[in-house]
């Protein structure tokens, strides 16, 4: 086994820290209206303490890993622009915040995962401004990727390009335009040189640093961006020696084989289970405007009838050894993409029936903060409102039924670890079954808008787990756009 045991069983949760929740602790130094549209560059305040008083809420939910967006300092409401890899952002709280917030939740048994962001730094880390400062005399000048001219001051030298450089940008590389390579030609994120020894120390340092703190794992950003499958390979073994259950997913949105051979990560963020899920249970409801800002996803996303959804889950469950199948981080939306509401052009519906299809099948299931009381959101920044704590504004049908799902899934071993085998597909129909030595969990769903039945041998009157099924000796009629589960 490559993967960590709790992985299997665990129901994630991701968090976008300075949306989920302001505690009273922490100053208010002129943030946003927390009600107030989100916006691209503007602060909202949450912070790791507003974290640590929700966790009664995120317990009741039945979340029992958390998987939180950038915690270290940043100036930006993201925190993908990392300042100070060693310190928590004094806006979220500090260190300090980062401790008790781990106390508290190991005390309720529930992981933290941090996101690293090991590809690219900022314009403020300090490596990168002495190179600035200094130009060739700085020790740091092999740490990011510079342009000689400028280095040696025979060129115009600066983080912040003229009209002129800005204009280059669109036109060419960064390294020629303003003179470092930045990520995507983004002046404002400065990319590392992972060849440079001290560079490739410096990360790893920081990876143990945090395992060492007490966090439960890493979700690296863009990890691609960084093609170097041994550095991958050194990181997990550090990573590794300080803590062997620790977790590391990738933000890897297409097929991953390259970095899922058990040397390097345990899984990636599983953007085709995505893309299916959102094919099959919003076929007739999907906002193609809206899934055109998915980024990476918006070629993927079509109308699909149960076979070909059907295949395309056996696809997917086949791409890896089942091991790592089984850690694959699951989800149906994320800050990097409009939510799946508002693609399923606010069809509650589709979203139940894809959150019951999370929590059966293999894979760690993951909610993103506010799905589940009807939070929506078109592309970056909407998809990154504020959590709404006033519970008059929660959908609380929808609350409901993600708190059933969550249930459904901890109190089925064969949903969370059963063998997955394709039943039967028809239409808008799709059953499967999950077995688990001599336990055998059955799901279906009817994504039509009439009933659907199948047949199904339980040798005896089976029992009903979830949903609203007519049973008929071995016939089972499924009820308009819903899911069952029986055994």
């Amino acid at each position: 086994m490559t993967t960590p045991n709790w992985v299997k069983d665990a129901v994630f949760y991701q968090i976008f820290p300075d949306r989920f929740a302001r505690s009273k602790q922490m100053p208010d130094l002129g943030f946003e209206a927390w009600d107030s549209a989100p916006t691209h560059h503007g602060f909202k305040g949450g912070d790791l303490y507003g974290v640590i008083e929700k966790l009664d809420y995120l317990q009741d939910l039945g979340i029992t890993a958390i998987y939180f967006n950038p915690v270290f300092a940043s100036a930006s409401n993201h925190r993908y622009h990392t300042f100070d890899y060693y310190n928590v952002d004094p806006l979220l709280g500090g260190n300090d915040a980062l401790k008790k917030l781990l106390k508290e939740s190991h005390k309720r048994e529930i992981r933290v995962v941090l996101d690293g962001v090991f590809n690219h730094a900022s314009r403020g880390f300090w490596q990168f401004s002495h190179v600035l400062e200094t130009g060739a005399a700085s020790p740091y000048k092999d740490w990011f990727h510079f342009d000689e001219e400028r280095l040696r001051g025979r060129k115009h030298w600066g983080a912040y390009p003229s009209p002129h450089e800005q204009k280059l940008l669109g036109q060419e590389d960064s390294l020629t335009a303003i003179g470092y390579r930045a990520w995507w030609n983004l002046p404002a994120l400065p990319k590392f040189n992972t060849n440079t020894p001290a560079v490739r120390e410096f990360l790893f340092d920081v990876a143990e640093y945090w395992i060492k703190f007490g966090i439960d794992g890493w979700r690296l950003d863009v990890p691609g961006e960084i093609d170097d499958d041994e550095f991958w390979r050194e990181f997990r073994r550090r990573v590794r020696a300080v803590n062997p259950e620790a977790y590391i997913v990738g933000e890897i949105w297409h097929e991953a084989q390259r970095w899922l051979q058990g040397d390097q990560f345990d899984a990636v963020m599983n953007y085709l289970f995505t893309a299916a899920a959102l094919s099959f249970f919003a076929d007739g409801h999907l906002n193609m405007d809206i899934i055109h800002q998915a980024g990476g996803l918006k070629d993927r996303v079509h109308r699909m009838h149960a076979k070909t959804f059907a295949d395309e889950v056996d696809r997917i469950l086949n791409l890896y050894p089942t091991d790592i199948t089984f850690a694959q981080l699951n989800l149906l939306d994320s800050h990097d993409m409009p939510r799946f509401l508002s693609c399923a052009n606010g069809d509650k519906n589709s979203l139940k029936l894809a959150w019951l299809f999370l929590f059966t099948m293999p894979g760690a299931p993951c909610i993103y903060y506010g799905d589940e009381v009807g939070v929506d959101g078109g592309h970056d920044p909407d998809c990154r409102k504020a959590f709404p704590w006033d519970e008059a504004k929660w959908d609380m049908d929808l609350l409901n039924y993600a708190k059933a799902c969550i249930a459904l899934r901890k109190g089925q071993k064969a949903l969370r670890r059963g063998e997955y085998k394709r039943v039967h597909t028809e239409d808008d129909l799709m059953v499967f079954a999950r077995t688990l030595k001599d336990d055998t969990v059955i799901t279906a769903f009817n994504a039509s808008n009439t009933n659907r039945h199948f047949e199904y041998d339980f040798g005896r009157t089976p029992k009903i787990l979830f949903g609203t099924p007519v049973i008929d000796g071995n016939r089972i009629t499924l009820p308009p756009r819903s899911g069952i589960v029986l055994k």
